[in-house]
């Protein structure tokens, strides 16, 4: 029940829904007065929720800042990559698509050929209603494209049950109870995601070293341009971020973070 009211949450926070219940509104009412009122609300907040700058200063502030590999412990045991960026809506289904969160495996695969990690942990089930259209786990098919890249299977470890960032943590645990030999972690998801991530596995007990990847946002600048300009992408990132700030609401109230 959790993971579809999530879905559903995903859908109600997005600006876009709200921009056209704006404008549906301003359709039924019948009073001028309120019709009006809808509309230059619609107005304005369509400026605001298309500025890039906007955004881009709200996801500086959330998203941890990057980290350099040399930063990290000399060399930690394992890293723990998570799912959540490949399409496992588009076919054929004979190879992996990936979509904008891809940073996360290449940050991972980085850190192996650096040495800064020992192995790989792919945590993922799949976060698709109804489960996987593949038939595969997404920790199985970015397992295929770190094997692909030359990481040997011996070193990579798969979790293939969990849905969301909950169970991320929750399964990675047992997973870890079967090798106790793996007892230094760097945890791999994107920048945006990493505060919720970090804090579900140190509820349950394991203290990860974060390394952000897939940034969304920019370095600030002084043009004009950044900050009058309107960007059609920003409404996709307002709904990435309004859905991230949420669901870190959620978890922290159930616990889980």
């Amino acid at each position: 029940m959790f993971f579809l009211l999530s879905k559903i949450l995903f859908y109600a926070i997005m600006p876009a829904v709200w921009l056209l219940g704006l404008l549906l509104a301003a359709i039924v009412v019948r009073q001028p007065r309120w019709q009006r009122r809808l509309l230059m609300a619609c107005a304005v907040l369509f400026v605001l929720l298309t500025n890039g700058a906007l955004i881009n200063e709200a996801l500086l502030a959330w998203e941890l800042p990057p980290v350099r590999p040399a930063q990290l412990p000399a060399q930690s045991d394992a890293g723990v990559l998570l799912t959540g960026i490949t399409k496992g809506s588009k076919s054929p289904h004979d190879r992996v698509y990936l979509n904008t969160g891809a940073d996360r495996l290449t940050n991972a695969l980085w850190l192996y050929r650096a040495g800064r990690i020992r192995r790989i942990i792919v945590s993922g089930g799949s976060g698709e209603v109804g489960g996987s259209k593949t038939g595969r786990s997404e920790a199985a098919q970015l397992a295929t494209l770190l094997r692909l890249a030359g990481v040997p299977a011996q070193d990579i470890l798969l979790e293939k049950r969990s849905r969301n960032t909950h169970e991320n943590a929750l399964y990675t645990k047992q997973l870890l109870a079967q090798h106790p030999e793996i007892k230094s972690l760097v945890l791999v998801t994107s920048a945006f995601h990493q505060r919720r991530a970090l804090g579900c596995f140190r509820r349950v007990g394991l203290h990860p070293t974060p390394f952000p990847a897939g940034y969304y946002s920019v370095n600030r600048q002084l043009a004009p341009v950044y900050w009058l300009l309107p960007d059609a992408k920003a409404l996709a990132d307002w709904s990435i971020l309004l859905h991230e700030l949420a669901g870190y609401v959620v978890y922290k109230v159930l616990g889980y973070c």
